[in-house]
Order: C-alpha cells, then sequence, then structure tokens
C-alpha cells in the first residue's frame, strides 16, 4: 500500500494546475512521453537490481560501475531531492490549509506540519507504518474514486444535451493551445509528478526474493502511470473545459466545484491534504534512512549513525527535518511562488539521478553479457540515449519558464559543490589512515 501510494502525490493533485494552463489537452501527451521515460529508467534500475540485489541498490551501482565520486553523488543529490520534494509537499500543504483558513498563515502551517510529522518518524518505525499506511489508502481510494465517480457524470452528461461534462471537451477548445512550445514546457511538472517512482526497485532489492519481487513491482508500474496519471487527468479534462483550470488551485477541487458539487469539492480538498502529508511522512522516513545509508558508507559524518531504543536513526531524521524548516522561511517570504520554487530545484535534482541511472546502466551492460541477464530493458542503448536526450530537452523547458530558470544555474553549482565535498572526505580519509 505505501508503494502504490507513493506514484500518488502534490505532482498530480497540485502540479497539474500549472501545468494544464500550458499544454491543455496536449498534458495526455507530455505525460505519455514522461510516462515512457520513467518505466524505461525503472526498468534499468531494476535490471541492474535484479542481477545483482543489494541494500543500497542506487549508490551502490553508481560507486561500481561509475567511480567513487558517482556514489557519493548519488547518495547526497538523492538525499537532496527527498529534502526538496518535502519542502514541496511542505509548500503545497499550507496553501490547502489556506483555501480553508485564509487568515491563518501558511508558514505556521508548515512548522506545525514538520513538528508533528518528525515527532511520528522519531517514535517507532511502526508508528510510521501505521500512519503512511492508512495515509496511503486514503489517497488512493480517493483517486479510484474520483476516476469512477467522474466516468459516471461523463455517462450522465452523455445522455444530457444541456451538460457541459462532455467527451469534446478535450478537443473543442484547442488540444495545442499553446502549441508544441505548451507542451514542451509542460514536461518539467510532469516529470516532478514522477519522482520517487525509482524508490519501488530500490525498495524491491532488499525482498526475500528479488528476482521475482522486482519484475513484478516495475511492470505494476506502468499500470500505475495508465491509470493515476493519465486517466484521472483525461476524465478531468473532460468534466471541466482545461481554459477554467486555474493556477494555484488544486484542479480536482476546481473541478467538482464548478460541477456545483461543493461538498465533494471540500472532501477532495481534505483527501489532497493527507496525500500531501504522506508524501512528506515518507520523505522524513526516506531521508533519515538515506542520511543514515550515507554515514554508514564513509560519505556523511558518523552522527547520523546513532539509534534510539526503538532502533530509528534519530539523529539523521532530526538533521533533515531540521533542513526542511527552509520551507518555512521560504514560504514566510514568497507564500504564493514557494511550491514552484522549490519544485524547480527538485527537478533539476531528479533529472541528475536519471541520468546517473542510464549512464550507470550503460557502463552495468559492458560488465555483463546480455544472455546471462534475466530480467533485461528492451531497446538497450537506443531506449538510453533517447532518455538522455530527453532530460536534456527537461533542462530546456526549466529555462522557458521563469520560476524554473534559476534551478538550471543551481545545477552546476550543486555539482561541483558535490565534488568539492567528496574530495574533502578524501583528504580526511587520508589522514585518517596515517
Amino acid at each position: 500500500m505505501i508503494a502504490l501510494g507513493g506514484c500518488i502525490g502534490t505532482g498530480l493533485f497540485y502540479g497539474t494546475a500549472e501545468s494544464i494552463p500550458l499544454a491543455g489537452p496536449g498534458l495526455i501527451l507530455g505525460y505519455l512521453l514522461g510516462g515512457f521515460v520513467i518505466y524505461m529508467i525503472i526498468r534499468m534500475l531494476g535490471e541492474m537490481a535484479t542481477q545483482e540485489p543489494v541494500s543500497g541498490a542506487f549508490s551502490h551501482f553508481a560507486n561500481k560501475y561509475c567511480g567513487q565520486y558517482a556514489g557519493f553523488l548519488a547518495g547526497w543529490n538523492y538525499w537532496l531531492l527527498y529534502i526538496l520534494v518535502s519542502m514541496a509537499e511542505l509548500s503545497a500543504i499550507g496553501r490547502y490549509i489556506y483555501t480553508w483558513f485564509p487568515d491563518f498563515p501558511i508558514w505556521l502551517t508548515v512548522l506545525s506540519t514538520i513538528v508533528i510529522i518528525t515527532a511520528i518518524n522519531l517514535a517507532s518505525v511502526k508508528f510510521f507504518g501505521e500512519t503512511e499506511f492508512w495515509l496511503a489508502l486514503i489517497k488512493v481510494l480517493a483517486v479510484v474514486g474520483m476516476i469512477v465517480f467522474g466516468l459516471y457524470l461523463v455517462a450522465k452528461g452523455f445522455v444530457s444535451e444541456q451538460s457541459t461534462v462532455k467527451i469534446s471537451n478535450l478537443w473543442e477548445f484547442g488540444i495545442f493551445p499553446n502549441g508544441a512550445w505548451g507542451v514542451w514546457v509542460s514536461l518539467v511538472i510532469v516529470m516532478f509528478s514522477f519522482g520517487g517512482t525509482e524508490m519501488i526497485a530500490i525498495a524491491a532489492a532488499e525482498t526475500d526474493n528479488p528476482q521475482k519481487t522486482i519484475p513484478q513491482a516495475i511492470k505494476q508500474v506502468m499500470w500505475r502511470i495508465l491509470i493515476f496519471y493519465i486517466g484521472s487527468i483525461i476524465i478531468m479534462l473532460v468534466l471541466v473545459p482545461w481554459h477554467d483550470i486555474k493556477q494555484g488551485i488544486s484542479p480536482f477541487v476546481l473541478v467538482f466545484d464548478q460541477l456545483g458539487l461543493p461538498n465533494v469539492a471540500g472532501i477532495l480538498n481534505f483527501i489532497i491534504l493527507t496525500a500531501a502529508i504522506s508524501v512528506y511522512n515518507s520523505g522524513i522516513y526516506s531521508n533519515g534512512r538515506m542520511l543514515f545509508g550515507l554515514a554508514e558508507q564513509g560519505h556523511a559524518p558518523k552522527v547520523f549513525m546513532k539509534l534510539s531504543h526503538n532502533h530509528v536513526p534519530y539523529a539523521a531524521i532530526a538533521f533533515s527535518s531540521a533542513v526542511t524548516l527552509i520551507a518555512v522561511v521560504i514560504n514566510l517570504l514568497v507564500p504564493n511562488g514557494a511550491f514552484m520554487i522549490v519544485m524547480s530545484v527538485a527537478i533539476a535534482a531528479a533529472v541528475i539521478t536519471w541520468g546517473l541511472i542510464v549512464i550507470m546502466h550503460m557502463r552495468f551492460r559492458r560488465a555483463h553479457q546480455a544472455d546471462q541477464l534475466t530480467f533485461k530493458t528492451p531497446f538497450f542503448p537506443y531506449v538510453n540515449y533517447f532518455c538522455l536526450i530527453f532530460l536534456v530537452v527537461v533542462i530546456g523547458a526549466m529555462t522557458q519558464l521563469d520560476s524554473f530558470r534559476p534551478a538550471v544555474y543551481v545545477m552546476p553549482v550543486w555539482l561541483i559543490l558535490t565534488y568539492l565535498g567528496f574530495r574533502l572526505k578524501q583528504k580526511m580519509d587520508r589522514k585518517h589512515l596515517k
């Protein structure tokens, strides 16, 4: 249930409000293209994890096939990615509460969420698991329910000539309102929606029978993308014309509100809020374990290996949680643009992660004979080159939007900082050996 819920977050519930005005119904094409690329990248990671099922598979492959710096970069970049995703979710949570309580400061909502969720994660792994299970269940049932209810409204509108609910909404007001440019720039937000799906292959690698569970888990990703993302967006655009969807408001809530169903819209707003809390909850959990793993590998200070009596890496969790406090400052200074600012840097970090997976897979193939692999990625190596080109296209799209352009400049700075950090670590290691 947690893995299933991990595919549903703010990128779908809230981010689509930013991308639909750009691409219109053409956003469906963006999700199909982006979904294909993500699926192939996960297949690459799954191929490696099936062949070499090790704990901490991601940094292991980077370190083994691309060098020690790649392993260092992979671990820290992935930690940063989840920190940024957590901050984006916090910003979205603030916006959701604001729709109900406009007089309550967004930054105070963000701070309260950090304190509560951190306390849950510090308590025990069992407490976290129970909380996350129910949060994930709520949002999975919500998306399924929204699709089913949407299909009912479509069927009802099909037999009523006066209904605004009609399939022709997909093309009547223009399929590509901003042309190819609109679909291109929408890919930035589309790819944010898919962030975190690669955790499926990493988690499956630590199961009892990875040769069986990894292929099963990865094949399910394709259906999740088709049903949860593409299916829900098609239903949403049929229910309400794309030009009625406004930025800054969840389109799922807006759709039912405009259909004259405010009670359903209110329920959806609550469900979307729980979805964002769920992602932040799992983000803090992942951040803590990731930092703990970096410390075990010698890539982070040993203090992050400290465990509580409940075997919780409290130092790593507390530090990761403290870093997300930056979201409080951002929402205090720019409450209306916080989500997009954090999302832009998160996408930059995700592109680095995905690019590393594609490159390490190519190096992995050089070291293994194809006939010895049990879960091969199709179309190798052409699909690798296609994915790399696609990721470059996404970076190019980021330069077209004012809120995303600074993140492109941050990428080389981050790479330089991680390299300097790696060199410093090597220097300290040599001194320790002496």
